[in-house]
């Protein structure tokens, strides 16, 4: 267990790290390669699109990046319990964390109480719950859009810079192994061999992050937690599935869809989340 949970801090201490680092990685190619080749300064023509792409970029970055903090800076702790409570050894939970009742969670990670615990973040180093769960989600949306946008700009700009036609659905599949055996035979370089794992990575994480959105928000609406699936005690609700997407995403949805601001008032959730679950 000890080495386990070694493995689970440096994860949670490696993540974050990674994640920042696609980020850089990614604005630097859009601004420095991308939009330079993709709509070249000289052609007046192309000035307009060039704005527009830079503008959806930057929206769907600030936006996954504002999340990102968001979700940080609203953690899911309770503001009432700050003793450690001590895990017996036969726990049934898993290792990184063990069921309190009444909804509660003590995080062997995060060595906090989690209301309403839903998961541990690595990438964001804390735990998901009812008071964050909602900028999770939308860090999820525009990182996945983020991603999957890059990659339609990246496949844009080896077609431009280096002629690759990407009609035949096939040339995506076979690109990274062919890049691979011709970056060894020295027939491309690193730069180039780069930007295609980037294209990747991009498609790798922005299904990733779409496919797990899509279950919390399915969670959510049920009014249900990872961590109840995980125990099996998922019982059924007696809340339409409005009223439970409205205690996460608060009565200024809409507002929130567009802009990383606070929509969900967040006084009284120690109380409420005391409720049996």
């Amino acid at each position: 267990m000890f080495t386990r949970m070694l493995k689970l801090r440096l994860l949670n201490a490696v993540a974050p790290a990674y994640f920042f680092i696609a980020t850089a990685v990614t604005f630097i190619l859009h601004f420095c390669l991308f939009i330079p080749t993709i709509f070249p300064s000289l052609d007046v023509s192309l000035r307009g699109s060039a704005v527009l792409h830079t503008i959806v970029f930057l929206f769907l970055m600030l936006n996954a990046l504002g999340n990102y903090v968001m979700t940080i800076k609203h953690p899911a702790e309770s503001a009432n319990e700050t003793v450690i409570p001590v895990c017996s050894p036969d726990c049934p939970d898993k290792v990184d964390a063990h069921y309190l009742l009444n909804g509660r969670h003590f995080c062997k990670l995060c060595e906090k109480v989690i209301l309403k615990r839903d998961h541990h973040c690595f990438f964001t180093g804390n735990c998901i719950g009812n008071k964050n769960m909602r900028y999770f989600i939308m860090f999820c949306i525009y990182t996945s859009c983020t991603c999957l946008y890059s990659l339609v700009l990246g496949v844009a700009f080896l077609t431009v810079e280096y002629s690759i036609s990407f009609e035949n659905p096939l040339t995506f599949l076979t690109l990274l192994p062919l890049s691979t055996s011709y970056f060894f035979t020295g027939v491309i370089s690193g730069v180039q061999l780069f930007l295609v794992l980037m294209l990747y990575v991009w498609l790798g994480i922005g299904l990733v992050c779409a496919g797990f959105c899509c279950q919390q928000v399915l969670l959510v609406a049920r009014g249900h937690t990872w961590c109840q699936m995980q125990r099996g005690q998922l019982v059924a609700n007696r809340s339409p599935w409005r009223t439970n997407l409205r205690d996460v995403f608060g009565t200024s949805w809409a507002l929130g869809l567009i802009l990383p601001v606070q929509t969900v008032e967040t006084g009284s959730e120690d109380v409420a989340a005391h409720k049996q679950d």
